[in-house]
């Protein structure tokens, strides 16, 4: 069945499987997706959603580059909303509620119309491997299939356990069984590994619920979208979430049943993800607060099933149940399928290089919650940056890795690879330290030339960010070159209680003031006929509208990334003795024989390295 050898070949078909093979197969490299059940391609398996804070920033880097995440989620779309639109530009967030069903159908569409790419459907039990380099899987039916690279993208399948109250049983999530045999020889072969759990809400009939007791979530008026292709079109029609609450009543509810929790009990010794805690774990380290919210989240437009997001449990069926009743607008829920959580091995990312691939074996790349993260988008990042990387080492061309100032994505990897996780790393816009750099509307700006050097991003994508580029530098260039009368000003100030000019001013100067909007300068009439009269969009207004107000701390970020580039520039030798430098401190030359940091910069960023530590290297380094 499999006489050739394959350039790439991908082991799950998650999201980070998904998209790595999507990358490797249109950037020519005959590549085959293998999965345990290729109905299940890009399945939702916890949250009917994409996006969210920083989230939404890596699925619209993702789309920059060419990736299919921002299509898929754009097309099986039923809710849109920008989040943080309170706060400043680089915290704002695109996310939509998905129809779960849709998004993995798109998935498997896109997927099937991509040349290059094979399919095949059963579990991988091992790896072939020859002098500390890949050659390619056998399977559980004992076929062995030869390859350039490997992807490892095998989610919360490895040794996968579930937990339902005091009951367990193996399974990489609710229906499907787990995979065994490859965590074993990972470790034979010399990696490191570890256990990580996460959980899952029950699912619940809609149509037990009384919607009427809840607080409605609609989508934004005027909802936006992911993708920077214009052949995507953003919603005409939505479907709103709702929200309610718990109690203390619901809290005492679950409380009855934390003797049989496995969390509380021993069962579970694994780490659990810190910022999306099960409701008992809420209940338990949030003991002061008398209630938690909860979203109620259709899965799709046609569907009756709902996920009840904020009541992720591993509690016994039967105290989910009661418990769930007693949450308003709940009295009457039928389940579908009760919550549980997931134990599953991982391989700390420590063990990686910055393109993903493993240092032991060569040619054998890891993407996903192999690597210790939580969430879509961070495995679906790490799946591109994956399936690109092994894609470019069977081309024999330069690696593909982004800096922490060009893309969260290049954060992401940053700090699994140089501070490793020991529990589910989840994408913060904190983790970002030039976030102001790293905004969700400039993400084709900053990624589709690489995209398009890559050959992942087309020619049609490249010339509308350009295009985009040219008018939202040339909007920014009317209003520093066009000046306003205080008698035109004045009208527009007064009215959002600015302090008014005297003379005349520039309208760049105007606009940079905090609360005068785009809407506001539209309202002068040269601003609105050089609008109209160049068919300007909302993304060009609304980026130009960025670059003024935020254009001083945008700047200084940039000349900070500049700064901090020069230690990039600082390469240390591969397989440097740490140990020689006498007067660096014991847990620096322990962490950076452990890590070999491939630049200065990575190196200050590891966990235990101090400044002193940086000042030695770059006084060995001749700097």
């Amino acid at each position: 069945m499999f006489n050739e050898v394959y350039d790439v070949i991908v082991v799950g078909a998650g999201h980070a499987g998904s998209e790595a093979a999507a990358s490797a197969a249109n950037m020519g490299s005959k590549t085959l997706l293998i999965t345990m059940n290729l109905q299940n391609i890009a399945q939702m398996s916890c949250n009917p959603a994409m996006g969210g804070i920083a989230k939404g920033q890596i699925v619209r880097e993702i789309d920059a580059l060419g990736g299919y995440s921002g299509i898929v989620s754009d097309t099986s779309a039923i809710q849109f909303k920008m989040l943080n639109k309170s706060k400043g530009p680089a915290m704002w967030s695109p996310r939509v509620q998905s129809d779960r069903m849709r998004f993995a159908e798109d998935w498997r569409l896109l997927l099937e119309q991509t040349k290059n790419l094979d399919f095949y459907q059963e579990m991988v039990s091992g790896l072939l491997v020859e002098n500390h380099k890949v050659i390619g899987v056998k399977t559980s039916l004992g076929l062995e299939i030869k390859a350039k690279t490997v992807v490892l993208t095998n989610g919360t399948f490895l040794n996968g356990l579930i937990h339902i109250g005091d009951k367990n049983f193996g399974g990489g999530r609710a229906g499907e069984r787990a995979a065994t045999g490859i965590t074993e020889q990972l470790i034979d072969l010399g990696f490191e590994s570890g256990r990580m759990k996460t959980g899952t809400p029950p699912r619940v009939d809609g149509r037990s619920l009384d919607y009427s007791k809840m607080e409605e979530q609609p989508g934004d008026v005027q909802p936006e979208k992911f993708s920077y292709l214009e052949s995507i079109k953003p919603l005409k029609e939505q479907r709103s979430c709702h929200m309610t609450y718990t109690s203390p009543e619901v809290h005492n509810l679950l409380r009855e049943g934390f003797d049989r929790s496995p969390m509380f009990n021993g069962r579970i010794q694994s780490t659990g993800p810190r910022y999306c805690p099960s409701i008992e774990d809420k209940i338990n380290r949030f003991a002061d607060k008398d209630r938690h919210q909860l979203f109620v989240e259709p899965e799709g437009w046609n569907t009756c099933e709902v996920y009840v997001n904020g009541f992720s449990t591993s509690l016994p069926e039967d105290v989910q149940f009661k418990a769930l009743r007693s949450v308003v607008g709940f009295e009457k829920v039928k389940f579908f399928r009760p919550g549980y959580a997931i134990e599953y091995d991982y391989f700390p990312p420590t063990q990686l290089k910055h393109t993903l691939e493993t240092k032991l074996v060569d040619g054998l790349f890891f993407a996903g919650q192999i690597n210790g993260t939580t969430g879509y988008e961070e495995a679906a990042s790490q799946g591109l940056m994956a399936g690109i990387n092994a894609a470019l080492k069977v081309q024999e061309k330069e690696e593909f890795i982004l800096k922490r100032n060009e893309a969260y994505i290049g954060v992401l990897v940053d700090d699994l690879i140089t501070k490793g996780t020991e529990e589910p790393y989840r994408m913060f816009t904190s983790r970002a330290e030039y976030r102001t750099l790293l905004r969700q509307d400039n993400a084709d700006f900053r990624l589709t030339p690489k995209g398009y050097d890559l050959g992942l991003a087309s020619e049609t994508r490249l010339r509308r960010m350009e295009k985009k580029q040219s008018q939202s530098d040339n909007l920014i260039n009317f209003f520093r070159d066009t000046s306003v009368k205080p008698e035109d000003a004045n009208p527009v100030l007064e009215s959002k209680n600015s302090a008014l000019v005297k003379q005349s001013d520039k309208m760049f100067k105007l606009y940079s003031r905090p609360n005068i909007t785009s809407e506001d300068m539209r309202r002068f009439d040269v601003v609105e006929q050089y609008i109209q009269e160049h068919d300007l969009d909302r993304e060009v207004i609304e980026q130009a509208e960025v670059q003024i107000k935020y254009s001083g701390y945008i700047e200084k970020e940039k000349n900070n990334a500049d700064k901090l580039s020069r230690l990039e520039d600082v390469k240390i030798p591969s397989n440097f003795d740490y140990t020689k430098l006498k007067s660096m401190s014991t847990e620096a030359i322990q962490k950076l024989t452990k890590i070999q940091p491939v630049t200065i910069s990575q190196a200050s960023r590891i966990s235990g390295v101090s400044p002193a530590d940086v000042s030695v290297l770059l006084v060995y380094m001749g700097r």
